[in-house]
Parts: structure tokens; C-alpha cells; sequence
């Protein structure tokens, strides 16, 4: 039986790509939090004017950065897990 794990220090560079993708997660989170209050006050203009269709876009942009706040924020225990998985297999 074979067994392959991650290597951490087989390539040069995996630090700084650790801290990198660290700051791209955070600035995914910074930019969801943005869209949840632009969205949401999109929402609010358009319930308080009438105007459905931009109360619909307001609800859907709430919507999509929830998501995707979740999933930056879940990002490394999703790949934990289906690591996992895949190890199973």
C-alpha cells in the first residue's frame, strides 16, 4: 500500500504561498462584508421606493455574499475534509 501525504517543505516558496493565500482569504471576506452592506442597502432602497425588481437584486446580492463569506471562511476545512475523503477511497 502506498501512502501519500502532503510534502510542506518540498517546494521553495510554500511559506510565502501559505501567507499569500492567508491574505487572499481575509481580503474574501473584507470584499464579502462589503457586498452584504451595499447589497443590503440596496435591498432596503428598493423595498422603501417600490421598486421590486431592486429589492430583488438587493435580497440575491445578500444571498451571494453570505455564500461566499462561508465558503472563504470554510475554505480550509472543506479541503480538509474532502482530503480526507479522498484518502478513504
Amino acid at each position: 500500500m502506498i501512502e501519500i501525504d502532503p510534502n510542506g517543505t518540498g517546494l521553495p516558496g510554500i511559506e510565502q504561498l501559505r501567507i499569500i493565500v492567508g491574505a487572499v482569504m481575509t481580503v474574501g471576506l473584507i470584499l464579502s462584508v462589503l457586498a452584504l452592506i451595499v447589497s443590503a442597502i440596496v435591498w432596503g432602497f428598493g423595498a422603501n421606493s417600490s421598486n421590486p425588481h431592486l429589492a430583488s437584486r438587493g435580497k440575491v446580492g445578500v444571498l451571494v455574499s453570505c455564500g461566499a463569506a462561508i465558503i472563504c471562511g470554510a475554505s480550509v476545512t472543506l479541503i480538509n475534509f474532502f482530503w480526507g475523503v479522498g484518502q478513504a477511497v
